[in-house]
């Protein structure tokens, strides 16, 4: 019914403004008497098979939904309904921010993709904080942690200090986000030196707490396999617990959508099938080289079930999804559970 009837109808609407109507759609529904129980009737999906034990943590199966769609944690306990096994929230900045002008999402339908330049558009980590305190639902929750735009480069680590200080008693992992295309010079992050200092200082932020809570890096699909290669030392140089492969892609080949709609969208990551094959790789190589332990979330143009199951047989361990979710609707990590069941 989705495809058919929803998806199109929300399809003749500016993307944006059709994820603020599902939001607020999404919470209305939930605040009704016994709703909350149809969805997880009709949305998830239970299998001691799709059980997974990960740096510590338990999840009641391996697909998630990827950081970017609840940013400010006000849905956790409605999307904890629709059958994922983890929500990542976020990328949460220390102080809100309005991210990048609009129109800055753009669907390209013929390739099942999107393009966002949105910014780390949130409302701050005390915002979200305030939200978490109020969830009651026990799904897991990642905290996916950036800086404000307006931080340079050399006080970035400031920045991730106070969003895990303020997150750290609500969510149960971490990922560290150097890798969005949509924050200038972030990605310079990347580089082997502020990496290595920026994952050295997260890790000794959770050793140092009473309970330490795994933490996780996020990377980019556009790496080379030199870069890999520093990415790979780096993250067992410093224990880090687990690596997330990949954000959104700032290349745009292959692309059926046409040149000239591609030129007047301008900059932005790229997200969907277009990544899939990308993103497999990077999974792939990754795998081959931190060996058969390391934990890897694999991410990146899920758009058919069987598009996780390539993920989790390239070495992924968990999956998440996003622009797939968008383009199949609610019942899509239940789809998949079932999958991966058999």
């Amino acid at each position: 019914m989705y495809k058919l009837f929803i998806r199109p109808l929300f399809f003749l609407f500016d993307p944006e403004k059709i994820h603020h109507f599902t939001f607020a759609a999404l919470r209305f529904l939930g605040s009704i008497p016994l709703v909350k129980n149809l969805f997880r009737f009709f949305f998830s999906y239970k299998d001691e098979r799709l059980r997974r034990e990960l740096f510590g943590l338990t999840f009641e199966n391996p697909v998630g939904l990827a950081a970017g769609f609840d940013k400010d944690a006000k849905l956790i306990d409605e999307l904890a309904c629709l059958g994922f096994g983890f929500i990542e929230i976020g990328t949460l900045t220390p102080k809100g921010q309005p991210g990048n002008d609009k129109p800055r999402l753009f669907r390209l339908p013929q390739d099942q993709a999107l393009i966002n330049r949105m910014g780390f558009n949130n409302q701050g980590v005390l915002a979200a904080v305030e939200n978490l305190k109020k969830r009651k639902s026990n799904v897991i929750v990642g905290g996916n942690i950036g800086k404000n735009k307006i931080t340079p480069n050399d006080k970035a680590i400031d920045d991730y200090d106070a969003c895990f200080e303020a997150l750290y008693p609500y969510v149960d992992y971490f990922v560290v986000n150097v890798s969005s295309p949509n924050t200038p010079g972030l990605r310079e992050l990347q580089e082997k030196d502020p990496l290595k200092n920026l994952m050295q200082h997260v890790k000794n932020l959770s050793a140092a707490k009473p309970k330490r809570k795994p933490v996780l890096l996020k990377i980019a699909p556009d790496l080379t396999d030199a870069q890999l290669d520093d990415i790979v030392e780096i993250l067992l140089a410093t224990k880090t617990d687990g690596v997330i492969a990949t954000n959104t892609t700032i290349s745009r080949d292959g692309l059926t959508t046409s040149s000239e709609k591609i030129t007047a969208i301008g900059n932005g990551g790229l997200s969907g099938l277009p990544v899939r094959e990308r993103s497999t790789e990077v999974i792939s190589y990754l795998r081959k080289r931190l060996g058969k332990n390391y934990p890897i979330i694999g991410v990146g143009g899920i758009m058919q079930p069987q598009d996780a199951i390539q993920k989790i047989n390239a070495g992924a361990d968990l999956v998440q999804v996003y622009t797939g979710f968008i383009y199949e609707g609610p019942g899509f990590a239940k789809r998949i559970c079932k999958a991966l069941a058999k």
